[in-house]
């Protein structure tokens, strides 16, 4: 979701109609779909190399290698290459087969397309609402998700992304849990990000990332004026 969410918003930041993106132009398909793709393999890197799996699936795909008494780490390629090599070799039919059924199935999901508003969206909103609802068994959570989406709707009509919204909802759980452990290891203190040299070029990214845009932006206006 997160590589899916980064790449939508890069492609229309750099696009020049970004305008129409919302309304299924080519590039606010195809960039969120080859980043979820190549999220969703990049992901049996960590799990295979060190045995740290980084989604809910491969933490499932975890513990059904233990069950079986197979312990993903940097032993797995040396002790089970046959494993190894079938995962690689697999995602390689996977892609051909995603290919071979999409190519002449693209007339059938245009005609999706079709469908009129008013019968696709109660259908989307049944199907966001059973969704949130199973996955703790909670009605709470068809309450936040209706205000959500409220706030989403005024977000849209004001001209504001919701992409940062949901990628901070998204990655809030793990960053706290980061935040924790790390300063459990410094007793408190926050100089443990600035003076770890991985933590820091991190940290100078994400500041570059984040005032770069409007640095960009003020360059032009002052070269226009």
């Amino acid at each position: 979701m997160i590589a899916s969410l980064s790449s939508y918003a890069i492609e229309k930041k750099i696009s020049g109609h970004p305008e129409k993106f919302g309304t299924g132009v080519i590039e606010g398909v195809a960039a969120p779909e080859a980043a979820n793709n190549s999220a969703s393999q990049g992901a049996f890197i960590p799990l295979l190399a060190l045995g740290v799996p980084t989604t809910a699936a491969m933490a499932v795909l975890l513990g059904a290698l233990m069950l079986h008494g197979i312990k993903p780490g940097p032993l797995l390629i040396s002790n089970y290459p046959h494993l190894f090599w079938g995962v690689v070799g697999s995602m390689y039919i996977g892609n051909f087969m995603l290919l071979l059924l999409n190519l002449p199935l693209i007339g059938i999901w245009v005609r999706f397309l079709k469908i009129p508003y008013p019968i696709l969206f109660p259908l989307i909103l049944l199907f966001c609402i059973i969704g949130s609802y199973s996955v703790n068994n909670n009605s709470m959570d068809i309450v936040i998700m209706v205000i959500t989406g409220i706030v989403g709707y005024f977000m849209k009509k004001l001209d504001f992304s919701g992409v940062p919204l949901i990628m901070a909802f998204v990655l809030s759980p793990f960053m706290e849990l980061a935040l924790r452990q790390s300063l459990r290891l410094s007793r408190g203190s926050f100089s443990i990000f600035f003076l770890r040299p991985i933590s820091l070029i991190l940290i100078i990214l994400a500041m570059l990332s984040l005032f770069s845009p409007h640095v960009i932006k003020l360059i032009k206006s002052l070269k226009r004026g």
